[in-house]
């Protein structure tokens, strides 16, 4: 951008030139340098210009399309404007290490070629590094956004470090790639996180101190290890594909993880938190502990064989009895774990989520798959419970009648204690019409009493 009265940008003029624009340049002007190449020597100047004794202090300022040569060190640095750094490229560091930015920050498409540090740096409106390239390590550790922060189709292709950092606002990754290991512990998010479409090539630990409102992570894609934490949000995993292990730690939370693709072992915990779906998700080895699964659907589970279930909590059966018309007449409901989808088809609860609900095979054939896997012994008997349950349900006439005297008898073999109820029942049947056979026998057989005199009593009377 060329400067007046001379014409021409800050990397074009003389030292003398340098020196006048520079001399009439004071703390908290505006700072046009668009499209100009900026060595490190030059900046440094322009910095020092700007110092009001304590830290360099500029207003509005402009560096769309810059290029900056040299190592590009803005530490400290306040921008009491809008600043913008659009297209611009840094061949070399660019650290914003402490930098205060008062109101919004702008590097859409900028190409860091090395380092960047925004380590400690705080920007109190909006911040966006759309479609910016990284080409070695990212720090954002302990950075503060107080607004939403727009990270959308941004390239890291080394280290990326968000650790112990706060986002006040929205804050958006989707579509963004990061190549080598990206962290998150101790982050807070005041609202909403999203990683739609993020592609992890590497590691990836999401394990933020708090998440206001929702953790998103649909689409994404990680090559090797995701590890994440939610406390207290909504986590959305739906068609997530892990290629390497993943682990899943809640905290009175809620996560979704239909569709999802979970190649190497995966592990989801937390007491207090749900599951809502495992519709679709291919997993081979999965475990699930500590989870409420009252409302969570497994009808579409492609690998249920796989599934392992530690202190889960399932839905149950109504209590009470009904007597009806069909048979059998009398029927009440044992507790036992059952699966949402089971609870939704029989009418038992609302369906947890749209969709066409589970049919009677389907259903018995994932209860017999889920049964065999589960090392819950009471789980696994419950399951197989509720696998003949389904079996009679999709029988004909004859095999439904002899299914339901199997269930009335003996609970399929499960319920052990019926048949000594009906052993008791029959004792006491059986005991009653003895004694009641007995009493009946001696009214009937003996015969009633007569008198008559003694033959004392005749003797007398001759007398």
């Amino acid at each position: 951008m060329a400067h007046r009265p001379h014409g021409r940008c800050l990397a074009h003029l003389d030292q003398d030139e340098l020196a006048d624009v520079l001399a009439g340049f004071a703390p908290g002007h505006a700072l046009d340098a668009r499209g100009t190449t900026l060595s490190g020597e030059l900046i440094e100047r322009l910095l020092a210009a700007a110092h009001d004794g304590r830290t360099p202090l500029l207003g509005r300022a402009r560096f769309d399309r810059a290029r900056f040569t040299g190592d590009a060190r803005f530490l400290d640095v306040v921008f009491a404007g809008d600043v913008s750094f659009d297209h611009a490229r840094f061949d070399q560091l660019a650290s914003f290490f402490g930098a205060r930015f008062k109101r919004n920050v702008s590097f859409r498409n900028a190409h860091f070629t090395r380092e960047l540090s925004f380590h400690e740096a705080q920007v109190t409106g909006h911040a966006s590094f759309d479609g910016v390239i990284v080409g070695s390590d990212a720090l954002f550790g302990r950075t503060r956004f107080e607004q939403a922060l727009s990270c959308e189709s941004t390239r890291f292709e080394g280290f990326a470090a968000f650790d112990d950092a706060w986002f006040g606002g929205q804050a958006s990754f989707r579509g963004s790639r990061f190549g080598r290991a990206v962290s998150f512990r101790r982050s807070e998010f005041a609202r909403s996180a999203g990683f739609d479409s993020v592609r992890f090539a590497a590691a990836a630990y999401l394990s933020p101190a708090s998440v206001g409102r929702s953790l998103t992570l649909t689409d994404a894609h990680a090559d090797k290890t995701l590890e994440l934490a939610a406390t207290g949000c909504s986590v959305d995993l739906r068609r997530v594909a892990v290629l390497g292990s993943s682990r899943l730690r809640l905290a009175e939370a809620e996560a979704d993880l239909e569709a999802a693709v979970l190649r190497g072992p995966a592990t989801v915990t937390g007491r207090g938190s749900r599951l809502t779906s495992l519709r679709g998700v291919q997993a081979e080895r999965l475990t699930l502990s500590d989870v409420d699964l009252s409302s969570c659907r497994f009808d579409g589970l492609r690998h249920p064989e796989g599934v392992r279930f530690t202190g889960c909590h399932f839905a149950a059966p109504p209590r009470g009895v009904r007597v009806g018309l069909a048979w059998p007449p009398l029927r009440w409901w044992s507790t036992r774990a059952a699966l949402a989808d089971e609870a939704a088809w029989r009418g038992w609860s609302q369906p947890p989520q749209p969709g066409e609900p589970a049919t009677p095979a389907r259903l018995a054939a994932l209860y017999k798959q889920l049964g065999a896997a589960t090392e819950d012994r009471r789980t696994a008997t419950d399951f197989a419970f509720a696998a003949m349950e389904m079996r009679r349900y999709t029988s004909r006439a004859l095999g439904r009648w002899l299914l339901s005297l199997y269930w009335l008898a003996c609970g399929y073999g499960m319920r052990m204690g019926r048949v000594f109820a009906w052993l008791a029942l029959f004792a006491v049947v059986a005991a009653g019409a003895v004694l009641w056979v007995t009493a009946h026998h001696l009214t009937t057989t003996t015969p009633p009493h007569s008198w008559a005199p003694s033959p004392a009593v005749q003797q007398d009377g001759h007398d």
